[in-house]
């Protein structure tokens, strides 16, 4: 792993506020996609839910107009039965929203290198000009009052290029 990939992966604090810490107006997010799709058995097990389906929503957070991570949320068909309005955040930050509320709990980060040919990693790069063999990545499970949904993402080859 590059070293200055390392910090960000492991520390604390929102991603999203630690991008805009660093890149300031230059920072901006972009939903990319909003999907009903079906969870699979390592969603079911990451989530602890029996449910079928969900609402995937892909982001891409910039700066600079060069994407440095690709994020993905799943909020299970039962956490939005408890929580419709989480269908209807448009173009708000899934972690910056649920930051200001009580009852919101979020797991240890899980870490992983994804290859290229997993799902999410074609995503995030669909568009890049440099195709490397995989991203780093990691995912949470975020609850909010004992609802659960997942947090991934992705550093894309272009993070830190400032």
């Amino acid at each position: 792993m590059e070293a200055h990939l390392r910090p960000w992966l492991i520390g604390k604090g929102l991603l999203t506020q630690r991008l805009r810490d660093v890149c300031g107006a230059r920072f901006a997010v972009r939903v990319v996609d909003h999907w009903t799709g079906l969870l699979t058995a390592s969603h079911r097990a990451a989530l602890r839910v029996e449910d079928n389906a969900g609402l995937f929503s892909d982001i891409e957070m910039f700066c600079d107009e060069q994407v440095w991570v690709f994020g993905q949320s799943l909020i299970p068909d039962s956490t939005l039965s408890t929580h419709p309005w989480l269908a209807e955040l448009g173009d708000s930050s899934l972690d910056e929203t649920l930051n200001g509320l009580s009852g919101v709990e979020r797991s240890s980060y899980e870490y992983a290198w994804l290859p290229r040919s997993d799902l999410m990693t074609s995503r995030a790069l669909r568009d890049a000009q440099i195709m490397p063999e995989g991203l780093w990545a990691r995912r949470a499970r975020v609850a909010l009052r004992n609802a659960p949904m997942l947090v991934h993402e992705l550093f894309l080859p272009a993070f830190g290029s400032l």
